[in-house]
């Protein structure tokens, strides 16, 4: 009885430590490429309006994700409202990927700064940015401050805006659906 107790327990804490073959990922296609995405304001139409998408936006990640490319969110959202962002990222399309929100009051009080400190770690890391989106002034900040470079950094305008917000962009968009093909023309091999 105790060695069909033994068997049994080896057995369920073999089968628990091990990975079935479907959950192996594969290697990325672009193993130090990856993409950044601020939320509010670029994901969503407006920095307020943090339960809606903008149309296509989550079609442009995906094309991004679907070449293998790393996707990384940032986001300075208030802490009260950050623990909804990974629910809704999937719950409307977005891929996955890593999501860095302010942890600190230093943070939330220089958007910038935060920002700038999460991609410099990524760069430290050997990452390299072919893309970056935002729709604030403080996004294309950290972006430059970064060390991406303005031809790879891109500006949606908040809905109802009539310009987007300065900085160093190459372009600024009124929608993704604009930015769609210029996606797919750089994705092309």
């Amino acid at each position: 009885m105790i060695r069909q107790i033994f068997a049994l327990i080896s057995v369920i804490f073999v089968a628990g430590c091990s990975q079935p073959s479907y959950d192996i990922q594969g290697a990325p296609l672009m193993p130090d490429q990856a993409v950044v995405f601020d939320i509010d304001g670029t994901l969503t139409p407006k920095p307020i309006a943090i339960y809606s998408a903008r149309e296509d936006a989550a079609q442009a990640a995906q094309l991004y994700a679907q070449a293998g490319y790393k996707i990384v969110y940032l986001s300075a959202r208030t802490p009260l409202l950050q623990s909804g962002i990974p629910k809704w990222l999937k719950a409307n399309g977005f891929p996955e990927g890593s999501i860095h929100l302010t942890q600190s009051r230093a943070d939330r009080s220089d958007h910038a700064a935060f920002k700038q400190r999460v991609l410099q770690q990524y760069a430290a890391k050997g990452w390299h940015f072919v893309a970056a989106y935002g729709d604030s002034s403080t996004d294309f900040v950290a972006y430059g401050g970064a060390g991406i470079d303005k031809r790879r950094i891109f500006a949606l305008k908040r809905v109802g805006q009539a310009e987007c917000q300065p900085g160093g962009w190459v372009a600024c968009y009124s929608s993704w659906a604009e930015q769609l093909e210029s996606i797919v023309a750089l994705l092309r091999p």
